[in-house]
């Protein structure tokens, strides 16, 4: 075996501190421009609102304009396709969500992959998703509810931010344990989805806390469980459906974000550094706890690690579910 000279191992040295010194560099020296956080639902959702809670305060810690763009459509799979293929340089983000994991398995043919094609950053927060219907539906619990679906002539109409996002999984899972016929409405987002829920033009909904608590305090919808395995700090007097009767039901909305794969690991490093911070300081945390969120704040190998389990989960379930978009 050949062993390296002292001239070839003080070589490798250098070019192992050269590298190090020009990764360091070039953290140091990103960001030069504007960056942006592309948010795949349109404005005024739980994504879009915790974006901006994000961009507010990386714009501060970072001394560089953090821009939310909202690119929705197709489950909130054509931003993550448009982040997928941009430049790996750390100006173009994505705030991802369990709705990638889940559209994997849904999605028959996507353009991407959502394990290969991202560096995951930071996992932000989980939202749990409610159970609500209009205020004046007769429905005034889960069992109400499911007796109303079964005596109805026509079926419920449930509305969802798209096909193959949690919330659709989530009805789906609902109709089957329930043994009741549901109708899904898929909408671009939570903003137009509420709005027709508020005017009664979809009979329920199973998004998270963040549109519909303020309505729920007005008294104008009504929450009648929560899909998590434990009630929402939020809304701690809504029992979880397992409360209910449907035993093992526990799926919640998680956000994060994630980076174009190759982008270099060190600005990789700084994101996620700045991000831990955000998530732990008090100011964010009342931020999250105003909406109904419960910070995370995950390391890089953390969030890859969410995302492999869950998109092995809820392969499973959806196949259980028989849920299957072209």
């Amino acid at each position: 075996m050949k062993i390296a000279t002292l001239p070839g191992r003080r070589a490798l040295l250098a070019a192992a501190l050269l590298s190090t010194f020009a990764g360091a560099a070039r953290a140091d020296a990103w960001p030069a421009k504007p960056i942006s956080l592309i948010v795949p639902f349109p404005a005024g959702g739980t994504t879009d609102v915790l974006a901006r809670a994000l961009a507010e305060r990386l714009t501060a810690s970072l001394g560089q304009t953090v821009i939310v763009e909202s690119k929705p459509g197709a489950g909130a799979t054509l931003g993550a396709d448009l982040v997928a293929k941009s430049r790996p340089d750390g100006y173009t983000l994505l705030v991802g969500a369990v709705h990638h994991t889940i559209a994997s398995s849904v999605y028959k043919k996507l353009p991407y992959d959502f394990q290969k094609d991202f560096a995951p950053i930071s996992t932000l927060a989980l939202v749990p998703n409610v159970l609500v219907v209009n205020a004046s539906s007769p429905a005034r619990d889960v069992a109400g509810l499911i007796a109303l679906a079964k005596a109805s002539k026509a079926p419920l109409s449930y509305g969802s931010n798209g096909n193959g996002t949690a919330q659709h999984l989530i009805g789906t899972q609902f109709q089957n344990l329930a043994g009741i016929d549901l109708l899904h409405i898929p909408y671009k987002g939570s903003g137009p989805l509420t709005n027709d829920l508020l005017g009664g033009q979809v009979g329920l909904s199973f998004d998270t806390v963040t549109p519909v608590l303020q309505h729920i305090k007005a008294g104008k919808l009504r929450a009648l469980a929560v899909t998590t395995g434990r009630r929402s700090s939020a809304l701690p007097e809504v029992p979880t459906l397992a409360e209910a009767g449907l035993k093992g039901f526990d799926i919640g909305t998680w956000f994060g974000v994630l980076a174009p794969a190759a982008t270099p690991k060190d600005i990789v490093a700084r994101l996620s550094g700045e991000i831990a911070k955000i998530t732990q300081s008090p100011e964010f945390r009342k931020r999250m706890e105003e909406i109904g969120a419960e910070t995370i704040g995950e390391t890089p190998e953390q969030m890859a690690r969410r995302i492999r389990d869950e998109t092995d989960k809820f392969a499973r379930l959806v196949k259980e579910a028989k849920v299957e978009i072209e």
